[in-house]
């Protein structure tokens, strides 16, 4: 169709809802080939003025289908839905409108042709008419205290008769934009319809409405946070929960999310029976009986049913700046220095078994340089940027032990830093030179298991004097997302130098210094704790 005869029939239907003559302008909107959102609002404002519910609310399901952002429509509709008796449905639009009004307090809709002004106090208005239905005449009477603090709400006569309508038992009844108050062309292109020569269809090049003809032109809008995608197969299945019924905040901490949505449960459930969960790129407080957990194996084999595969992005749209190099106080004092070296190892596994693609020696081809016939042995396998594996004095002493390791690998020995795992932990921890001298220290015998013992050996980091305040296990692969970002891998043990914020840790881990988001990583003393418990 061409967008003279657009704006042709558009304008026809407006003047017909001018004239309160309803089925003449659902006839004439009817006659669009392809109609936009605003063309179908005016379908659904003249079924509303002949009281024909159902078919205004499959006007007001294309409107949304056009433009999935229009605040208006999803208010309009919550009111359709209410009048329906469809409780649950009108909330979570209700929800929805509330979002899409961006935390704005009012939306002056003139700029496209609505004369009409939606304040937020209003749609909170509708949520307390949908509580009220409900029966739940506490939560309605506190969201119309909430709505009276708004802007504009003590102007209007509806806040205070809601609240003595609550006091009474009795229902309130939703608003609606007013009849007959729809969208209209824009005036100059009306006026000069005739004389303008349109050559054809008209091209889209770029729209502010999704799937409309035309919308206009606007600049780039900032894109909404992404998701982490760890590699990890089936990671953490259980804690994708679906949200069973709308929900509308009603505390400080919690979130108002509409039904069905799909959230990440962040952390346990507290003594009040509220989860804390990410939705959107935001972290609240939800309660624990809406939510249902996701079988993401049959959730990711509907076409219609899609989930975000990975760890929602903690809150805040972009990552804390790393700070600066700066020694840190917040260590415990101990006796000796903290450990400052770095981690050039391979990723970490959960067993001892080599990685994938390294071969290990046979113990016939195990070195025995310098081994004197007789004297007991041990085979220590060594994980560096390779696997090797020697046979070593178990009595031997920590020097001895990094002299011969480093002679094999071609490294300086004082460069060289030796670490463990303990049975049942994947955390990597120093090896202790022992408590004597000479003879009587002996770092290896600690850690050997009949006759073997598995070590790995880093690197001691340049950046010498940062203090290390703790150590922590990674859950998934993370990819940096910037510069100043510490990438690492599943199961790798990470330095934490310093606590960017609630959110944000800074870490050392194969030589690199970074920042990451603390919920990609585990601490094991933090785990066992609970388990006691």
């Amino acid at each position: 169709m061409l967008y003279t005869e657009l704006l042709r029939l558009w304008d026809e239907a407006v003047r017909a809802m001018d004239a309160r003559d309803w089925r003449r302008a659902l006839e004439l909107a009817g006659t669009v080939a392809e109609p936009n959102a605003r063309t179908l609002f005016i379908e659904a404002s003249a079924h509303l003025a002949l009281q024909e519910l159902e078919p205004a609310l499959q006007a007001l399901n294309q409107v949304i289908l056009k433009d999935e952002r229009l605040a208006v429509a999803f208010f309009q509709r919550s009111a359709v839905l209410l009048q329906l008796d469809r409780l649950d449905d009108a909330l979570s639009d209700c929800i929805w409108a509330k979002k899409h009004m961006r935390d704005n307090t009012v939306i002056d809709y003139r700029q496209l042709g609505l004369s009409h002004k939606l304040f937020s106090w209003q749609v909170v208005y509708n949520s307390a008419a949908v509580y009220s239905r409900m029966g739940q005449w506490e939560q309605a009477r506190e969201l119309l205290m909430s709505a009276s603090q708004e802007k504009g709400a003590m102007r209007n006569s509806s806040i205070v008769p809601g609240l003595e309508s609550i006091s009474r038992g009795e229902v309130l009844n939703p608003i609606l934009v007013p009849e007959g108050v729809v969208f209209r062309p824009r005036k100059q292109e009306v006026e000069q319809l005739q004389q303008k020569d349109f050559l054809g269809k008209a091209k889209v090049i770029t729209s502010m409405i999704p799937n409309d003809d035309f919308g206009g032109f606007e600049p780039l809008r900032m894109q909404k946070p992404g998701y982490y995608e760890p590699k990890k197969e089936g990671a953490d299945e259980t804690r994708y929960m679906r949200l069973r019924a709308p929900y509308m905040a009603r505390g400080r901490g919690q979130l108002t999310i509409p039904g069905g949505a799909t959230v990440f449960l962040y952390d346990e459930v507290d003594k009040d029976g509220m989860a804390t969960v990410i939705y959107d790129g935001q972290r609240g407080l939800l309660p624990m009986t809406l939510l249902d957990p996701i079988d993401l194996k049959k959730a990711k084999g509907k076409r219609g049913d899609k989930i975000p595969s990975g760890i929602p992005l903690p809150p805040g749209v972009k990552p804390p700046t790393r700070p600066r190099s700066q020694p840190t106080t917040a260590a415990p004092a101990p006796e000796t220095p903290p450990p400052s070296y770095s981690n050039a190892t391979l990723r970490n596994r959960a067993s001892e078994d080599p990685p994938e693609g390294v071969f290990l020696p046979s113990p016939d081809s195990i070195d025995q340089e310098d081994v004197p016939d007789g004297e007991e042995q041990v085979v220590v396998k060594v994980h560096f940027t390779y696997t090797l594996a020697l046979s070593i004095n178990p009595y031997a002493s920590y020097k001895e032990l990094q002299d011969r390791i480093a002679h094999k690998l071609d490294q300086p020995p004082n460069k060289l830093r030796l670490r463990h795992r303990a049975s049942g932990s994947r955390l990597l921890t120093p090896l202790e030179p022992g408590s004597g001298s000479g003879e009587e220290s002996y770092p290896l015998l600690p850690v050997v298991e009949e006759g073997r013992a598995t070590l790995w050996c880093q690197l001691e980091d340049p950046l010498a004097g940062r203090a290390i305040l703790y150590h922590m296990v990674a859950l998934y692969d993370y990819t940096g997302q910037g510069p100043e970002d510490l990438e690492f891998s599943e199961g790798e043990t990470i330095d934490i130098l310093g606590e960017v914020n609630e959110e944000w840790l800074e870490g050392h881990c194969a030589g690199n210094i970074g920042i990451f988001p603390r919920c990609f990583v585990y601490s094991e003393s933090a785990v066992a704790e609970k388990s006691v418990l």
